[in-house]
């Protein structure tokens, strides 16, 4: 199945997130497009996440969160089709306002049954990207009810830029629960998703995601975009200086984000052919 670029992200949308640093995008995929694809994808994250076989009562705060597996892509020509879809590239351009969008990295995130909350945290901590040139894809791969963990919003946090907070933990939650409640910063969630539906999130924006108490895990696939033209930043902490290295190989500080990892996915011309 075909995810073309057939789906454009209308005005509301695009206000949507350039006021609040995010929006959901309602059935960027069918139900029959996402089954397709989401026992591939599914399958692989449980194989390739690193606390698969640890207890949720020995994890820490960050693997409690959800069981993480990255760069799917790279292992399965189907998982590659879905995460190369030029469908979720064109919205993800047109939220950001740039004319292409490349990947940055895929990963997929399982939150599981009984599964912990996800402290507050900002994305572009971790990137050695501008954060405001980068978007993140957050998919539905099933039904999943708005009590199962359902992501948290600090609106117009994407705004303030870097707030200087922690990696994800708990030092994170605390740090950024009390700059809500003591700035009342509004927050918004989307509530309940239908397996398709996705919400799209901007590197700045403040966000969690509450436990997920239900007796079914909360499957998601997630895709970050750089802007095409974004350059590679210094890195100031040793979590952006792994991601170069991981995502951004052979790349240098100055280097644009356009290594043999970053395809161009949607483009005003024609996107580069996927490897």
């Amino acid at each position: 199945m075909d995810l073309k670029a057939d789906r454009l992200a209308t005005p509301d949308e695009i206000r949507c997130f350039h006021d609040n640093g995010h929006v959901a995008v309602r059935g960027l995929a069918s139900a029959d497009e996402v089954a397709e694809f989401a026992p591939t994808i599914l399958g692989a994250a449980d194989l390739f996440a690193w606390n698969r076989d640890v207890p949720l009562e020995k994890q820490r705060t960050y693997d409690r969160a959800f069981h993480q597996a990255i760069g799917l892509c790279w292992h399965d020509d189907v998982i590659r089709r879905f995460v190369f879809a030029a469908r979720f590239a064109r919205v993800a351009a047109e939220l950001l306002g740039v004319d292409g969008v490349r990947l940055y990295h895929d990963q997929a995130l399982v939150k599981r049954a009984g599964g912990g909350p996800t402290p507050w945290h900002q994305d572009a901590y971790y990137w050695p990207v501008d954060g405001g040139s980068a978007i993140t894809m957050w998919m539905a791969m099933a039904d999943i009810p708005a009590d199962a963990g359902s992501m948290v919003f600090a609106d117009g946090t994407h705004h303030r830029g870097d707030l200087r907070g922690p990696a994800i933990s708990d030092e994170s939650e605390d740090r950024f629960a009390a700059l809500v409640v003591d700035e009342a910063l509004p927050t918004s969630t989307h509530g309940a998703m239908a397996a398709g539906d996705a919400t799209f999130h901007a590197g700045w924006t403040l966000h969690s995601a509450g436990p997920n108490p239900t007796g079914a895990d909360r499957p998601a696939m997630t895709v970050i975009y750089v802007a095409d033209g974004t350059t590679i930043i210094e890195p100031e902490r040793d979590e952006q200086r792994l991601d170069l290295a991981l995502y951004l190989p052979d790349a240098a500080p100055g280097d644009a984000a356009a290594t043999h990892r970053n395809p161009l996915l949607w483009g005003s011309g024609n996107p580069e052919p996927a490897p």
